[in-house]
């Protein structure tokens, strides 16, 4: 079943017991008001009556012929109302009711008798009944409880057809109000399956308010992520290919050169110097892919501890101090003494990330690189800086991605595993240009806090 009926039906059954439930209780309030109304009432006439036939004399009530007419018959205010006056024996002595509802009242008639005391004592549930004392006897006024259910069975119909008006009325807005609800999600329903059929591009943002709009634009946004990476995935593997074909094309033709003769004394000591470069070259480029997709995939690669940046940065100066010695550049490195440059990160990763934005450096520098370290606003942060050209704005956007260089870049893959690194530490890289000229690349890491 559809959830647009499941949810139909659902409020359809609440309706209808809601529904019932309140007809039930006001069928009962109705009842118990009306009664509790007529009794008020009975005592009401009742009281008035007795204070008339006080002032009577007893011997005009008085009928002694029990089959002569009465000349003064009892007739309450009330036309549902009925009332009877008897003496102390039992005997009616004036009734509002017509005489042939009632038999000739003699020794033997103990039916009426009995009928008449269960009137008095409330037994006879049929009746609602007020007695009273009277100077000429007993006053009996009642009423049957059957109109009053009338009058309360006649509103309650009123009352029942109102509901089934507004219970329709309700129902046929819940339809709507459904119908608007489940909308959006059958159309959020048909963009995921695009998502399922990598058909990205043709995902579209539904409409929607609350919960349901903020799913249908994770979708949209989770659709554009997913394009996004497709596209750089298959750029990945072209660039992958191009780079690996480059050394490969290289080996190959010296190797066959050489395999064929082509070259010949010094010529061949030079195509396997070449065949030994490019195969370094390769090497290389296999581990740092292999290393950016373990820093993807794989937690038990990074292991973290405490580090310490200013051994890190020692370090990392002595490593590359040939490179800078070859290049004729000087690297300059400033950070407070006083300061605890701590960072939570893995020591030999953290090193590689910084060694590759150095390196990255030597190759635009004119003469002089920067590297500063201080804590600002709680986090550590490292940045690195030439005197070169600066980044290219257009290069800007796609600096850290894999497989993306500049015009003296070696693989290209470089700072894209600096990035994988820094992410992994908790931290963020970026890049960009001084306004004096040159670039800068700043990594920031949350601090290490020390009681």
């Amino acid at each position: 079943m559809k959830l647009v009926h499941q949810i139909n039906l659902a409020f359809g059954i609440a309706l209808v017991l809601v529904l019932s439930i309140t007809a039930i209780i006001i069928h009962h309030v109705l009842l118990d008001h009306f009664m509790g109304a007529q009794k008020e009432e009975l005592k009401s006439m009742s009281a008035v009556m007795t204070a008339s036939l006080s002032q009577e004399s007893a011997a005009s009530v008085l009928i002694e012929d029990p089959f002569a007419s009465f000349p003064m018959i009892i007739s309450p205010a009330a036309t549902s109302v009925d009332a009877i006056l008897t003496d102390e024996n039992g005997r009616v002595l004036s009734t509002s009711v017509p005489m042939d509802r009632f038999e000739i009242i003699t020794e033997s008639s103990a039916p009426e008798t009995s009928n008449l005391l269960n009137i008095w004592n409330g037994t006879d549930k049929r009746f609602i009944t007020e007695v009273n004392v009277t100077p000429q006897g007993t006053l009996t006024l009642f009423t049957p409880v059957s109109k009053v259910q009338a009058i309360e069975q006649a509103l309650l119909k009123r009352l029942l057809i109102i509901f089934c008006v507004v219970g329709a009325f309700m129902f046929l807005f819940s339809l709507f109000i459904t119908k608007k609800l489940i909308k959006p999600l059958i159309r959020l329903q048909e963009e995921l399956k695009k998502v399922k059929e990598r058909h990205f591009s043709d995902v579209k943002l539904i409409k929607a308010s609350g919960e349901i709009g903020s799913v249908a634009q994770s979708v949209y946004e989770m659709a554009g992520e997913l394009k996004r990476f497709n596209h750089v995935q298959k750029q990945f593997f072209q660039n992958a290919s191009h780079e690996l074909k480059t050394p490969l094309m290289s080996i190959s033709g010296y190797a066959e050169g050489i395999r064929d003769g082509i070259f010949e004394g010094e010529s061949v000591r030079k195509g396997l110097d070449i065949i030994m470069s490019e195969s370094g070259r390769l090497k290389s480029l296999v581990t740092e892919m292999t290393l950016l997709a373990k820093l993807d995939s794989e937690e038990d690669i990074f292991q973290p501890t405490e580090v310490c940046l200013k051994d890190l940065l020692i370090e990392t100066i002595e490593r590359m101090n040939p490179l800078l010695i070859q290049k004729g550049l000087t690297l300059h490195t400033s950070y407070d003494d006083y300061e605890l440059l701590t960072v939570h990160a893995d020591r030999e990763k953290l090193l590689q990330a910084l060694l590759n934005v150095v390196s990255n450096a030597t190759r635009y520098a004119k003469q002089q690189i920067y590297i500063h370290a201080e804590i600002k606003n709680s986090r550590v942060e490292i940045s690195v800086t030439d005197d070169g050209p600066g980044i290219p704005e257009d290069l800007l956007p796609y600096l850290f991605q894999r497989f993306v260089k500049g015009k003296d870049g070696d693989s290209g893959l470089g700072l894209a595993i600096s990035r994988a690194i820094v992410e992994r530490c908790g931290g963020l890289i970026t890049a960009g240009n001084l306004r004096e000229g040159g670039a800068v690349i700043s990594m920031k890491f949350p601090a290490v806090a020390h009681i």
